[in-house]
Formats: C-alpha cells, structure tokens, sequence
C-alpha cells in the first residue's frame, strides 16, 4: 500500500484500490467532471450547427476545433483546474461552465459566442446526462466482467457435467445431480440478469430549469425545443425523458441498481454453496505457494475468494437498493437529497465489481473432488426411493409412496437392504431388474445432458 491509500477511510480507495482500479477514470470525481465538460462542450457545438440564430455567430474554426477537443477528450488538468473554480464560487456545475468558457475564450472565441457555453441549461441539464453517460460506461466494465464469471462457470459446467453428486434440500440428502448442472443452473441465471441489465435504458433530459423550456422559448419562440433536445440527448447515446421536473426522475437509475443488486444475489446465493461445496470436501482449493490460511492452524486453505465476494456484495447491496428507493423520489420540482446519493454511486459499484473479481479467483483456485462425492453417494442409497415409488405408480402398484416411505424414513439403507425390498414389489421383471441395477451414481436423470447443452457450456 501507498501513503496515498493506507489512510483511505474506504477499502475503495484503500485496500480494494487496484481492484476497483477499472471503474476509477468512469466514477470518480475526475470522471464526473470531465464528462459534464465534455456535455457543455456538445451543447456549444450543436446549438451552432442547429439554431440558425447562433450559425450565424460563425465561430471561427479554431473555435470549434477546441470545443471538439474538449468534447471528445478534455486535457488531463482539467479536473483540477473546475475544482480550483468551484473553490472560489461555491457550485459545481458553474464552475465546469466557467473552465469551458475560460477554454474556448482562450481559442479566440467572443463575448457573444461565450454565451452559448450553458445556454437554456440548469446544472441538471448538465448533470443527468453526465451521469447516465457514465453508468453506462460503467455498465461496459460491470458486463465485461460478469461475462468472464459466465465463461469460467460455463467451461466448470460443460468439464463436470456428468460428474455426478449427492444434491441437498432442506440440508438433508435428496435425488443426485451433477456438479456440471449446478453450475449450469447459475450459469443460465446469470445469463438472465446481465440481459436484463443490458436492457435498461439510460435516459437524460434537456427542458430546463423545471422541464417546461421556459428560458429557451423567452429566447426563440418559434424554435422546435422539445425536438432539439430530443436530438442532442440522442446525439450523447441516451434516450429522451420529454417529461421530467428540473431533474430527470431517475427511475431508469433505480431500475439499473435493482438489476445489478439482483444480479449480486445470484452471485452471493452461488458463492455461499460454492463454499459449503468446499467445507463438504466436494470441491477443493488448490493452494497457493506463499500464501497464510491461518495464523495459528498451517493446515487450512480457507475459501476466502468466495468470503470476500460475500461480504463486498453485501455492502454494495445495502447500497445499491437504497439508490433505487431514494433516487426516483424528490420533493415538488426538486430537492437536493439525490446530489449526494448519486456521488456514491461509485462505491456501490466498486464493491459490486470487487465482489466479482473475488469470485473470479475463488473459481480459478477449486476443482472437484470426485472421491469425496462418490463417498457420499455411496453412503446414501436412501434417494433411490424416489426411483422405487416413481416405477411403481408407472405400474399402477397403489399406495407405492407410502410402502417406500415407511420401508426408508429414518433408517439406514444401503445396496442389499434396498435390493432386498425391490425383490419383494409387484413389478415386472424387467423393472425390478433395472432398479436393482440402479445406483445413486446412475440416478442423475438428465443433469448431464443439462448440463452439456447449456448455452454458456458450448
């Protein structure tokens, strides 16, 4: 750890630094900064091509060219240079309008022309779009992410798909399945909810100080303002909200948390059986030269990565659920209480991503242990009632659940005992032989075929 990042209150930005490292130049503050540049400088440009009034101002090309500068990539100090703004006036947003005019005033730009810089604009103008466009650069890094979580959990599905392992409900043992089909199952529910965060539109607005365009009809009232602004919103890659307050109601923002929230509830469900898997010997860790399971016990190799994913996807979580409750409520036409709500947004995020990259090594560190789980099996051939019951009531035998049921509750079976009572059932031949030559390793169903044919498998 640097001096920097040792005394950081948040793990964000202290342990977890280089973790979250991917997600710093979307999130952070330098980024919001310069993305509400980058917006201020959009808005010059298209109000010069698109309202013939200020065409005619005819910003020399120098002009442009820096403003394009600033709207494709604003230089390096510029972050700085808003804050040292914003110190000495106290707002935001007012201070990235100042840098912008200060820097196209430095390209040769007039008085006349500087006041397109923020025309028609609240700072919320400014501020929604910023934010939506940053979400969904964020929403890139989170999906590149969970994709490769996908992958990994897909190849384990496709590798283990026929090995076959004692399941458990209600904690106890239950029909057999394959470690391939659990896989698959998180697989193909993962695959869900990254579609349904893909699927979310990030939405900004542009009316206004209260959504009604108020300032920019006093100024062209025969001016189409509700189709521009439509246009310039497309233009950033959003969608248009045409009706809003001075904010941009945020649900689209709530749906976006609820989506990443839900998702990391897959991720936790999964990361809590991946480590029961482990303390039932079913999957083991592979251990790691160097490193310390336990600072009194040098036997243990802890499953630490799936922990770790716990925990970060707990914070985020807590967070991430009150960003969907709080932001998509404001007093009237506006209050203050979602500024600093959506400054966190970041660290929601961080720990989401964090949380994802724990399991990333978690996954790359455990392989099956097909010795213990054929132990298990073997030691419970008690599941195969559901077998015996199910071809009895195929054969019309009545009351074959209740005869299997009072032949195996609360004792122990094994092969000979089980064996001995199919002997005893009225079936035909062919169906006794075929359960007495079944074994809990056969009685998988189709879990390997399941699995095998998993989209994220192939």
């Amino acid at each position: 750890m640097t001096p920097g990042t040792i005394d950081a209150l948040s793990p964000v930005d202290g342990r977890y630094r280089s973790a979250a490292d991917p997600l710093r130049p979307i999130l952070s503050e330098q980024g919001l900064i310069r993305e509400r540049i980058r917006i201020e400088a959009e808005w010059f440009r298209f109000l010069v091509a698109e309202v013939p009034a200020f065409r005619r101002l005819a910003p020399s090309t120098a002009v442009m060219a820096r403003a394009a500068a600033l709207a494709a990539e604003p230089e390096d100090g510029a972050a700085v240079a808003v804050k040292q703004i914003e110190a000495r006036i106290n707002h935001d947003v007012k201070a990235v309008e100042y840098y912008v005019r200060e820097a196209l005033a430095g390209a040769g730009a007039t008085a006349a022309q500087l006041e397109l810089v923020h025309f028609g604009c609240t700072s919320e103008d400014i501020n929604n779009v910023a934010y939506a466009r940053l979400l969904v650069a964020a929403r890139a890094v989170l999906t590149g992410a969970l994709d490769a979580r996908i992958a990994t959990l897909g190849t384990l599905a496709s590798q283990y798909a026929a090995l076959p392992m004692i399941a458990r409900t209600h904690g106890q043992t239950a029909s057999p399945t394959t470690l391939g089909k659990e896989l698959a199952n998180v697989v193909a529910r993962l695959g869900r909810a990254r579609d349904r965060l893909g699927a979310v539109t990030a939405l900004g607005k542009w009316n206004g100080a209260v959504g009604n365009y108020n300032a920019h009809v006093a100024a062209f009232a025969d001016l189409d303002w509700p189709a521009l602004g439509a246009r310039f919103v497309a233009s950033l890659g959003l969608g248009f909200n045409a009706y809003t307050t001075q904010i941009e109601p945020h649900d689209w923002i709530g749906e976006y948390c609820d989506a990443v929230a839900a998702t990391n509830v897959i991720v936790l469900d999964f990361c809590r059986d991946a480590w029961g898997y482990i303390s039932l010997g079913y999957l083991r860790q592979r251990p790691v030269a160097g490193e310390v399971g336990s600072s009194t016990m040098p036997h243990k190799v802890n499953p630490i990565d799936f922990e770790n994913a716990e925990g970060n996807l707990g914070i985020a979580n807590a967070l991430l659920r009150h960003f969907a409750e709080k932001l998509p409520v404001s007093r009237w036409q506006r209050d203050l209480t979602d500024s600093t709500v959506l400054r966190n947004l970041g660290v929601a995020l961080a720990h989401t991503l964090i949380a994802w990259q724990s399991l990333g090594r978690g996954l790359g560190k455990v392989e099956a242990n097909p010795a213990r789980m054929a132990a298990d099996l073997d030691g419970a051939w008690e599941v195969l009632a559901e077998a015996v019951q199910t071809v009895l009531r195929a054969h019309g035998v009545p009351n074959g659940y209740e005869l299997l049921k009072e032949f195996t509750r609360g004792r122990p079976i094994d092969a000979a005992t089980l064996r001995e009572l199919v002997d005893r059932l009225p079936l035909p031949d062919a169906a006794r032989e075929r359960l007495k030559g079944l074994t809990p390793a056969d009685y998988t169903g189709l879990a390997a075929r399941l699995a095998a044919e998993s989209p994220a498998s192939n």
